[in-house]
């Protein structure tokens, strides 16, 4: 067995928030999209050195293997316990077929060396062509989508969990149609919808739809996706904005913290995303502070609708989520 590294004993980075079924999960956690497999494995050994205990996967992110290396390495050298982790991932289109779930799991589960997950998610509600290309094209470019119902999609989640090859099942970018009749045709109600939130999309009417129905909302790219390439050079940045910059000075803590601070406030779990060690140590510093009520007022007031990942190029399909409001 490696030997340990000798590190400072790091006070716990979370709260845990309480999921419909009476599981648990760590408010705060690690996004993993990063275009660099071996920087995105370094980021997830740093942040669980520290006391990240939440991890957020995707195999579309194409670098399950490298994280899950590093998830391995922090078990061995005794940084931490299997138990003590919740690691997340996600079923990609091209596996909706019912059939196709558990295949799609036991190869992420493979990719992370583990025996289960936390919390397996639907990642989209529409569906590609199934098979083992993950964006199947037709000759014009376009997505081959699949016909696929989520609705039968969610049974092959369910048998996953009756399985134990994961503890929890959710859904992703779904909208409050798609959950209402999810929740009307399932065994098993979803614990969680991760969804993108930050101050320019705030989503309080999903949210509220959501936790209504004892649905915890978990918030991705909610310090507004700074470093995505596809934004245009004078789109505004939501950690600029003057009004976060002040609220930021009132608390002697960053934008970004007054950020993540927000979506805790707001009983979300979130999953920041960096591979810059400062960073994965600021976003952890939140626990120290809680924001008034009329700074959360205030945050949400800079809601301008505006969606940074809104898959534009599948709204041919009928199960694009972004066709209504919420």
């Amino acid at each position: 067995m490696p030997v340990r590294t000798t590190l400072p004993t790091p006070k716990p980075v979370s709260i845990k928030i309480k999921f419909n079924n009476g599981n648990e999960a760590p408010v705060l956690g690690l996004g993993t999209c990063s275009p660099n497999p071996d920087q995105a494995s370094e980021a997830v050994k740093y942040a669980i050195e520290i006391g990240y205990r939440h991890i957020d996967c995707a195999p579309i992110y194409g670098n399950e293997k490298e994280i899950g290396t590093a998830i391995n390495a922090k078990i061995e050298d005794g940084t931490v316990k299997r138990e003590e982790l919740f690691i997340v991932s996600k079923l990609w289109c091209n596996s909706h077929d019912p059939n196709s779930v558990e295949k799609a799991l036991r190869r992420t589960l493979s990719d992370l060396g583990l025996e289960y997950l936390d919390l397996y998610l639907v990642h989209w509600p529409f569906a590609f062509e199934d098979g083992e290309n993950f964006i199947p094209k037709n000759p014009d470019g376009s997505f081959k989508l699949s016909d696929t119902d989520y609705v039968e999609t969610w049974k092959g989640m369910e048998g996953v969990l009756q399985k134990g090859l994961t503890k929890n099942i959710g859904v992703s970018n779904f909208n409050s149609e798609q959950i209402e009749r999810l929740l009307k045709n399932c065994k098993v109600k979803p614990v969680t919808n991760q969804i993108e939130v930050h101050p320019y999309l705030t989503q309080k009417e999903l949210s509220k739809f959501c936790n209504e129905r004892e649905i915890t909302i978990t918030a991705y790219s909610p310090l507004g996706s700074p470093g995505r390439p596809w934004a245009e050079p004078d789109e505004p940045k939501v950690l600029d904005d003057q009004k976060l910059v002040e609220i930021s000075k009132k608390y002697n803590k960053t934008p970004a913290q007054v950020v993540i601070r927000y979506q805790i406030d707001r009983g979300h779990l979130l999953i920041p995303k960096s591979v810059t060690k400062a960073r994965i140590l600021e976003n952890s510093q939140v626990f120290d502070f809680k924001l008034s009520p009329e700074d959360i007022a205030h945050v949400d007031s800079l809601n301008i609708g505006e969606r940074h990942c809104p898959m534009s190029e599948v709204s041919a399909s009928p199960n694009w989520p972004f066709s209504i409001p919420y």
